[in-house]
């Protein structure tokens, strides 16, 4: 009898100390997906984010034609962007991110075709063998907007600290006086295929100013990294 007393008081408490454990497990697990959400949300805004701001950058390129840099700041997201030589309206962007405390580029240039074969969703997050100058690298594909008749390829050459980046760029231009850029055939890719012109090139006299400039507009956003 008094084990059974005993027990039945035991009893009670130990379902407590389990729905406590539960109740425990359960909040933090909520909070886990609660952080979890958060991160894929912002990761969600700042990919939608970029993505308007390449299509921004390529509206203001047809509605700025007579300006030969364009050095703005849109929503977070600072550039200095300069129009083409051979193509005009196909900007190379140079982007910068509050969150990166703005040390950090990220690199854009478009070349708009007309040719269509069909099949130029399959190009997207490839990528493309291109010579840079007398380099030959890649270009990643990050998104493909038709354009009037044709199509408009948005490529990047990746992200890169800015001062060792403006360095290497400034370096580069100086020695070949020109940054031009060719897309050329690679393994199971013809260039002119997807592409009528395949060469365009960019002055860059004032790209150390333009890049100083956008990271001062960069550093008065309310959003930087302290």
């Amino acid at each position: 009898m008094l084990g059974e007393i005993l027990l039945l008081g035991y009893l009670p408490m130990l379902i407590f100390k389990k729905i406590k454990r539960i109740t425990i497990k359960t909040y933090f697990s909520l909070k886990k997906i609660h952080m979890m959400f958060n991160i894929i949300l912002m990761r969600w805004i700042l990919f939608i984010s970029l993505h308007l701001l390449v299509f921004l950058i390529i509206i203001l390129s047809y509605a700025e034609a007579k300006e030969e840099w364009t050095v703005t700041r849109i929503e977070d997201y600072s550039y200095a962007s300069v129009s083409g030589e051979i193509q005009y309206n196909d900007k190379f962007a140079f982007i910068l991110m509050p969150e990166d405390n703005c040390n950090k580029i990220t690199t854009m240039f478009s070349f708009y075709t007309w040719n269509d074969p069909g099949d130029y969703r399959q190009l997207l997050d490839k990528h493309i063998p291109i010579k840079l100058n007398d380099i030959e690298t890649t270009a990643e594909v990050i998104q493909i907007i038709p354009v009037y008749d044709g199509l408009k390829v948005i490529f990047t050459l990746g992200v890169y600290p800015i001062k060792e980046y403006t360095y290497m760029i400034h370096t580069l231009y100086n020695h070949h006086k020109k940054y031009e850029i060719e897309i050329i055939d690679g393994i199971n890719f013809k260039a002119n295929k997807y592409f009528d012109i395949t060469i365009n090139r960019w002055k860059l006299e004032k790209f150390i100013p333009s890049i100083k400039k956008a990271i001062n507009i960069c550093r008065k956003s309310p959003n930087i990294n302290a």
